[in-house]
């Protein structure tokens, strides 16, 4: 009997995915293995088991295709992450279900694709004596142990097209247009994509705001004839002081939805400012969609290593983007924490010195 591998894909969807598989099965049947794909996430490692075959001819399409063909879910019995640093243990009934799922199915390994959340399941069914590894997905890039995740520079990208495209309409209307981005923790989508499309003002999640900041950085533009100005704020962002804003309560078992701070913003700037301002808010439109070059490649970087680990008995092990290239690190060192931009770090220091504001009066 051949050796025989599994896929599975958890969280949200990402740009990417995908690619990821395409690697993964045709590294594996160079080698002589076969491949499935549990479909919908964990919970199709649950009965009735859902699973199917992954033919190594019929992955060429896969490489610039969005989304998953496996499908995927933040949801259901495998919920493992509720908040920020928020971890809880999967029942073990259900870790040792999918263990048993797993063995019927003469499995050598398990990749698992996916964020914190997904990895951090991924950590307990390692820990449950299933040989797992991990490849890191996130649009939000704030996965710790790796450079970059696969997903985010396509995100960026999809955030900078929306700011070339707000730029020419701010300027011939003369209004403040904002734009929300994901990033419920971390600020890198924000931050990447603030600078590469000439925003003026960077909300991030790392660093409060205050209105007064925002207003003055207005002020000083209009002083210098600049009758327009470009606000990007990533969804996690919030006022100095204040709390998250929110689009649903939190759940059992899941974080509350965010959402909604670009149309406060834009409401509380008109309000101080009197100019007319617009929000935008791209949402998911930044998962969806074809991954970009560079995603692509290290998509099929990052699925080929995967394989490499599974040769050599790697388990409980993620691979990662390291300045060396691609390597394996221990899973439990990418989920111990959430990455985030650092307030004095690169980022913070590249936009201030272009005079960006952070909306902290910095």
């Amino acid at each position: 009997m051949k050796e025989r591998i599994a896929i599975v894909t958890g969280g949200g969807d990402c740009p990417g995915l995908n690619a990821v598989i395409r690697a993964v099965v045709k590294a594996a049947s160079r080698r002589g293995w076969e491949s499935i794909g549990f479909l919908g996430g964990y919970e199709g490692m649950l009965e009735p088991t859902q699973y199917r075959s992954l033919d190594y001819r019929e992955m060429d399409g896969l490489r610039f295709r969005g989304g998953t063909v496996l499908g995927t879910s933040n949801r259901g019995k495998f919920s493992a992450k509720t908040g920020h640093g928020e971890v809880r243990r999967v029942p073990e009934q259900v870790l040792q279900e999918a263990y048993r799922n797993f063995q019927k199915l003469n499995l050598r390994a398990l990749v698992c694709i996916g964020g914190d959340g997904s990895l951090t399941i991924a950590q307990q069914l390692f820990e449950t004596g299933m040989p797992v590894v991990g490849i890191p997905k996130t649009i939000d890039n704030d996965l710790d142990a790796t450079i970059m995740t696969f997903g985010f520079e396509t995100a960026v990208s999809c955030a900078v097209d929306a700011l070339d495209r707000l730029h020419t309409t701010a300027e011939s209307h003369n209004r403040v247009m904002v734009l929300e981005v994901m990033g419920r923790y971390a600020g890198w989508i924000a931050g990447f994509a603030g600078i590469a499309g000439g925003a003026d003002v960077i909300l991030i999640p790392e660093i409060p705001f205050n209105y007064d900041s925002i207003v003055a950085k207005i002020q000083e533009r209009e002083q210098d004839g600049k009758l327009f100005t470009l606000v990007i704020v990533a969804e996690g962002a919030r006022e100095s002081g204040g709390t998250y804003v929110t689009s649903d309560e939190a759940g059992a078992n899941r974080e509350a939805r965010l959402g909604g701070i670009g149309h406060l913003l834009a409401d509380r700037i008109q309000e101080r400012t009197g100019k007319e301002t617009r929000a935008v808010v791209l949402g998911h439109l930044q998962r969806g969609g074809s991954p970009t070059a560079w995603d692509r490649q290290l998509c099929t970087r990052f699925g080929v290593s995967a394989v490499e680990c599974i040769a050599d008995g790697e388990y409980g092990h993620m691979v990662a983007l390291t300045p060396e290239g691609v390597a394996p690190v221990k899973i439990v060192e990418a989920i111990d924490k959430i990455r985030t931009v650092p307030h004095d770090g690169e980022l913070v220091r590249v936009g201030q010195a272009l005079g960006i504001s952070f909306g902290n009066g910095l």
